[in-house]
């Protein structure tokens, strides 16, 4: 008996021992799995994996690891949020016992691995935000324990070889990808589906109608694809669904009626497409849980859907950009006391009451925050009862909605307003003094009304004010001088209204300010040596006015300035030479003034001046000939009766003075050559400026104003396609993701490069649409410069100025070209220079979020300019980050624009210290030495340790040996400097302006190092 018990207890013993040496046998597959893995990881800024993940300790102690309870095996991977950069190893299949693997919003690239088939207990993946590419393995959606799919904003382009997938697959997120081609017919029979995410794709074809038998679907969202065809009646069938979002697509017809009946419904989004007919007006249909309609930017017409109303839970209904008509209801507000936006704009509703009394209903919504009603014909006035909004209210937009009446006082009682916008309509009266109540106003749009009285000091109480429009009423009394104290302010617009008295001096001092327009006033006055401190000022209109004295030598300083009119007032003196120097200078009128003495020669230096007028003045001299004079018709001097120049300015010539001489044969002999000379070289002159004479004409001198749009030149689509010889091959400059690009040459012998965007896709649309906002908003001599656009069914083009040189990218890899040193390092300040403007010398930061040397045109000149915005972004004021959906170009975008498509200034500046190391060492980002490990940063910082000469571009090495230490020198800096601009944490870069500095120093240091 006690034999047999020991024995017992031995074999227990043995399988015991057995046991735990299987299990740590398999705990070393495991281990050696995940080394691998760490081994692939070519970045890990925080230095986690490279310090926790070792021998020493056991797997199970690892950051990121999870072991199971019974079996001592390795569960979970989640490296999330690492910052890691790297490729996914086939050993990972090695980890047979994984259940969840997520590496989400890192910057894994390359291709998943057939490997992963091997993990049959897998039931959660998620790889969203990386830069991971190519086919995804049909096996992933084959494993029966699969429940959750995630793939979101990766670079996959297709799903291969399936037919059918995992029976428990419950989420699949396919969205910002590169898919291509129909919809996968697999996903129809993945029955236990609940969410399913496809946005931001390029989908084709239809919605497929099998999609009704995913009966178990609460979340369908196929937004920003190229979908077509109708919404199908089948998805009626899915009375699970919480959330359906098919906006920005191509669906045309009708919305199914019983999808308005679908109670479990949350939200309907299926803005930005064709959609048309009206929307059921039953009362009987509710939708008990919808908490977001959106409707924009459709075909609807008909009344106000009554079935809205009965939605209490609504929180977001925007029906704008439509057809819609009728009575907006007075009881809108009775029941939908959930509502925080309501948006209304540009349909055709109208108010049953001249008192719009469905403000009144609107009391109840307690957390409203924005009323958006533009551009319908309300016609009625303001009630004092609006006052009664929310609390909460931030933004009410009623512009062009032919409102009358004054401005109600109890408006002052929603405190929290951060936008105002009543411009373009008929209100009357005067601006209430409750608007100083409204302390966190940004935003003040009151223009193009009948407002009397005047602007009253109470206005300066809004420190948070950035925009100020009041142009186009009759305001009365003086500019109050308070308003210079509004450091905030970066607009303030006061033109064609009936003020008087002088311009306050302290509205000098806003050194911030961007656009001032005072023209149309009765103003007098000097203007003052302060006139320099607008530093960042881009237009200034003071014309039509009663100014005085002269124009302040101080202009000089106002090196962002484009649009400067003072014509139409009094003033006198010399033009001032520092005018000159006012390089981003495009349009300059100080016609009808007593301006005397001669036109600067300084002013040839305005290479971007496209509009001059000095007519009716009394200067007198000659004009000058050189730089944007050759384009200057008779129309900029007439009524200067005392200058004289060229024929074709249609002044007298200049009479040239001679030494007398006391003999005539010797006058004969010299003036008779003279003469001859002259006469040719009269014709040579004319015959080279009526070649160079460009395209756009200054508008003549009756027009009634001057803006910027007077640079705007009116091309039609048949001109572009005569240009462009019908957009042929032979004229094709280049194509991109978003479009192509044509040489062409218009009628009047001028060369343009005319960018066609590719319509077929969804996001060259929207490329189009950016660029022409941004483009059309910005100035600076290093910016490529728009000439018009043409839009119409057929074609959406931008026309731009022609860069003959070329890209960058063109002349570093191009036989053809050799740039020095020194023209690498003035390009590179160029565009440091136009990243500078777009960053701090704008209103609105802009963010271009492409910078590479393709996107870098030189002129005939080599000077530099940046080009294409088509993806770029604007930040919101007090914003210093924003995230987009859209990807950049590899190799060349931050770190966190890959992993979670945040964009910011420092962002730019990444692409820019990349682009930097290029042009020096004449790498490519994406060049194929650049594996595993190494990347361009790392290559040139190693280099900087032992030898920079080893990895520059060899062609700056030839010739010129005595200047080698200067070169050398230089391109340590520069590289050096690169490398400031590509640290991984956005916080630690340097900024674009230190950038600048620095570059512009190397440059002078260089130069006088080489002049020695």
């Amino acid at each position: 008996m006690e034999t047999n018990c020991f024995l017992s207890i031995l074999i227990l013993c043995f399988l015991l021992h057995f046991s735990i040496s299987c299990s740590l046998t398999d705990l070393t597959i495991d281990e050696d799995a995940l080394l691998t893995l760490k081994t692939h990881v070519a970045n890990d800024p925080n230095n986690i994996l490279a310090s926790n993940w070792s021998k020493s300790t056991s797997v199970c102690n690892w950051i990121g690891i999870t072991c199971g309870v019974r079996h001592h095996r390795v569960v979970a991977l989640n490296i999330s949020y690492l910052g890691l950069t790297g490729t996914i190893p086939p050993q990972l299949g090695n980890l047979s016992f994984l259940a969840s693997l997520a590496i989400n919003n890192n910057s894994f690239y390359g291709s998943l691995p057939d490997e992963l088939a091997r993990l049959h207990r897998l039931k959660y993946v998620n790889f969203n935000h990386n830069q991971l590419s190519g086919n995804v393995p049909s096996s992933i959606f084959n494993m029966s324990s699969m429940q959750e799919i995630r793939l979101k904003h990766n670079l996959f382009s297709s799903i291969v070889n399936i037919s059918s997938c995992g029976s428990n697959l419950m989420l699949l997120d396919l969205s910002e990808n590169m898919f291509e081609g129909e919809i996968p017919s697999f996903i129809s029979k993945c029955r236990q589906l609940q969410r399913l995410t496809m946005s931001s794709n390029n989908f084709s074809g239809s919605i497929p109608r099998a999609f009704g038998n995913l009966t178990e679907i609460r979340m369908l969202l196929i937004e920003d694809t190229k979908l077509q065809g109708e919404i199908p009646y089948e998805i009626s069938n899915l009375h699970n669904l919480e959330f359906l979002a098919l906006a920005d697509n191509y669906l045309v017809g009708l919305i199914p009626a019983p999808i308005f009946n679908i109670s479990t419904l949350k939200m309907i989004a299926v803005s930005n497409n064709t959609l048309s007919g009206s929307l059921p007006s039953s009362n009987a249909l509710v939708l008990p849980n919808l908490e977001m309609l959106e409707l924009t930017f459709n075909n609807f017409s008909g009344t106000f859907p009554s079935f809205i109303t009965n939605s209490s839970k609504l929180k977001y209904l925007e029906m704008g950009g439509n057809s819609f008509s009728g009575y907006i209801p007075i009881t809108i507000g009775n029941r939908l006391t959930s509502l925080e936006w309501l948006g209304l704009a540009f349909n055709y509703f109208t108010s049953s009451t001249t008192d719009l009394s469905f403000f009144t209903s609107l009391s109840n919504s307690k957390n409203l925050r924005a009323v958006v009603l533009s551009a319908n014909p309300l016609n009625g006035f303001l009630p004092g009862y609006i006052g009664n909004l929310s609390i909460s209210l931030e933004t009410i937009y009623m512009k062009s909605c032919n409102i009358s009446g004054s401005i109600p006082e109890e408006i002052g009682n929603l405190k929290n307003l951060m936008m105002l916008d009543l411009s373009i309509n008929e209100v009357t009266g005067s601006i209430p003094i409750t608007l100083k109540n409204l302390q966190n106003l940004q935003g003040l749009s009151l223009e193009y009304n009948k407002l009397e009285g005047f602007i009253l000091d109470d206005l300066c109480h809004l420190d948070n004010l950035v925009e100020l429009y009041l142009e186009s009423n009759k305001l009365s009394g003086a500019i109050p001088a308070c308003l210079g104290h509004l450091t905030s302010l970066r607009l303030l617009l006061l033109g064609s209204n009936r003020l008087t008295s002088v311009i306050p001096s302290s509205l000098w001092k806003l050194k911030d300010i961007v656009h001032l327009n005072l023209s149309s006033n009765s103003l007098m006055g000097n203007l003052p040596l302060d006139f320099g401190n607008m530093k960042v000022v881009i237009d200034v209109d003071l014309s039509r006015n009663h100014l005085t004295g002269e124009i302040p030598g101080t202009i000089g300083s106002l090196q962002d300035l484009q649009f400067l009119s003072l014509r139409y007032n009094s003033i006198q003196g010399l033009i001032p030479e520092s005018i000159g120097r006012l390089t981003s200078l495009e349009i300059l009128d100080l016609s009808n003034n007593n301006l005397s003495g001669v036109i600067p020669k300084s002013l040839e230096a305005l290479k971007y001046l496209k509009y001059l007028n000095l007519s009716f003045n009394q200067l007198e001299g000659r004009i000058p000939t050189e730089g944007a004079f050759a384009n200057f018709s008779g129309k900029s001097f007439v009524m200067n009766h005392a200058l004289c120049g060229l024929l074709e300015q249609q002044v007298p010539p200049c009479k040239s003075s001679t030494r007398p001489k006391s003999r005539i044969s010797v006058v004969l002999a010299i003036t008779l050559p003279l003469t001859f000379i002259v006469f040719i070289t009269l014709i040579i002159v004319l015959s080279t400026v009526c070649r160079k004479r460009r395209s756009k004409q200054p508008p003549n001198n009756n027009d009634i104003d001057v803006s910027r749009r007077a640079i705007w030149r009116r091309i039609s689509y048949q001109e572009l396609v005569r240009a462009t010889d019908s957009f042929s091959e032979r004229n094709l400059l280049g194509r991109g993701s978003f479009g192509s690009v044509f040489k062409g040459r218009l009628l009047d012998g001028i060369e343009v490069a005319v960018k066609v965007f590719h319509l077929q896709f969804e996001r060259s649309l929207k490329s189009f649409d950016v660029e022409c906002e941004v483009m059309s908003s910005i100035r600076h001599r290093n910016l490529v410069k728009i000439i018009s656009s043409c839009t119409n069914e057929d074609l959406k083009a931008l026309v731009l100025e022609y860069m003959p040189t070329g890209s960058l990218e063109k002349c570093l890899y191009s036989d053809e070209y050799f740039l020095d040193l020194l023209q690498r390092l003035n390009i590179m300040i160029d565009i440091a220079s136009a990243l500078e403007y777009l960053h701090s010398g704008y209103s609105i930061p802009v963010v271009h979020c492409d910078v590479k040397p393709s996107n870098v045109l030189l002129d005939q000149n080599m000077v530099a300019h940046l080009s294409d915005f088509g993806i770029a972004k604007l930040l919101g004021e007090e914003e210093s980050m924003t995230q987009t959906q859209t990807l950049a170009t590899i190799g060349y975008m931050a770190p966190e624009y890959g992993r979670e498509g945040k964009i910011s200034t420092k962002g730019d500046v990444y692409s820019y210290g990349v682009m930097l190391m290029e042009t020096f060492t004449k790498k490519k980002p994406t060049d194929e030495i650049f594996i595993g490990e190494m990347s361009l940063r790392r290559w040139v910082g190693d280099s900087l340790n032992h030898s920079i000469m080893e990895v520059v571009d060899h062609e700056l090495l030839l010739g010129e040996d005595v200047q080698f230490p200067a070169r050398e020198h230089c391109l340590l800096s520069i590289l050096s400097l690169a490398m400031n601009c590509t640290i991984d944490l956005p916080e630690n870069r340097i900024d674009i302006k230190n950038v600048v500095t620095r570059l512009t120093k190397i440059r002078a240091t260089f130069l006088s190092t080489r002049g020695a």
